[in-house]
């Protein structure tokens, strides 16, 4: 009886554990705010999601100046993007990201300013998103801050 009770105890936490383990989200899942290069200002919020074992962002939000396009549609990017001329606010600019160790490699990532897509490395560090894109050996890497 002892062990039958044992085993069932020992049954019913490994379950809980893998239960755990399934639902947690990765670190990179949620909303972030990416900051200009040139002002430092907020420039969007960004929303990771998990489907299917990758990841995929899309932006929700832009913080937009006085005067400027509240809805602003990608118009330069290229001809053979499904994205071109479709608003930037919706938009799935990171796609196709899958976790490699501690990195989410092998995706892309677009940015709507210039229309260009570019390979994409996302990492956390000190609770901020590590966002590279690169094309070659250049590359350009971001800290996007999670948001609340």
């Amino acid at each position: 009886m002892k062990t039958t009770l044992r085993l069932s105890t020992l049954t019913l936490i490994f379950t809980l554990i893998m239960v755990c383990t399934a639902y947690a989200k990765a670190p990179i899942v949620g909303k972030w705010k990416t900051i200009d290069d040139e002002t430092n200002e907020a420039k969007s919020i960004v929303e990771i999601t998990e489907r299917g074992g990758k990841y995929y962002g899309k932006i929700v939000k832009l913080f937009r100046k006085d005067g400027e396009d509240p809805n602003p549609v990608c118009d330069e990017c290229e001809d053979d993007d499904d994205r071109k001329n479709k608003p930037i606010i919706g938009m799935e600019i990171i796609r196709d990201m899958e976790l490699d160790g501690k990195k989410y490699e092998g995706g892309t990532i677009l940015d709507p300013k210039d229309g260009k897509v570019y390979k994409c490395k996302l990492w956390v560090e000190e609770d901020n998103l590590k966002v590279r894109g690169y094309i070659a050996f250049f590359f350009k890497t971001q800290d996007w801050l999670p948001v609340e």
